[in-house]
């Protein structure tokens, strides 16, 4: 059991019979009443943002979880195998536990999130970037050198489709936000 004082992001808690990370919170004292905090929760099977308010000081069930770490293998009609990098023990998942599969390349590190409690797969997270090489996109235009406001369609090397600056090239390699799913920059 832990109260709000101990809240911060990233925490998994359990919250209406559902699994909840902590994205958002904020610690409130108004003049007048008793203090409060205010939190955004992510659902962690479905990924709705839930936003809630808790007594300050109220008790709360934290749920352990466990990140560890996987090798992405292959895909098949069975789901998306990953190959544990510590025990070297196989699963496989379905495209829906995992944040932008589209982004998956074979022998890519993955962190599994497992239940602790239950050993329950919750999802699978690729890293905050990606490295990829465009392998189409329309030609750059002269004079298009580092302006980044317009944007044009671009092919990666799994297939995804990424909207890139006019300046990007087929065979040029550009750094992903896996989260966001967007161009984040040029890589020499």
């Amino acid at each position: 059991m832990a109260t709000t004082a101990d809240f911060r992001n990233g925490l998994c808690i359990e919250y209406n019979n559902d699994l909840y990370t902590i994205t958002q919170f904020q610690h409130v004292k108004p003049g007048k009443g008793a203090a409060f905090v205010r939190t955004k929760l992510k659902n962690v099977q479905t990924g709705k943002v839930l936003d809630n308010t808790f007594n300050a000081g109220v008790k709360i069930n934290v749920a352990r979880i466990e990140r560890r770490p996987h090798q992405y293998l292959y895909s098949d009609d069975m789901g998306y195998n990953f190959m544990n990098s510590e025990t070297f023990d196989q699963l496989s998942l379905s495209q829906e536990l995992i944040n932008c599969p589209e982004l998956l390349k074979e022998g890519q590190e993955v962190e599994i999130v497992v239940h602790a409690d239950t050993e329950n797969v919750l999802y699978a997270e690729l890293p905050q970037t990606v490295v990829m090489e465009v392998i189409y996109t329309e030609p750059g235009l002269k004079g298009d050198t580092s302006s980044s406001t317009a944007l044009k369609s671009a092919t990666v090397e799994t297939n995804a489709e990424i909207m890139v600056p006019l300046f990007i090239n087929q065979g040029d390699k550009i750094k992903i936000n896996t989260v966001e799913k967007s161009y984040v920059e040029r890589v020499k």
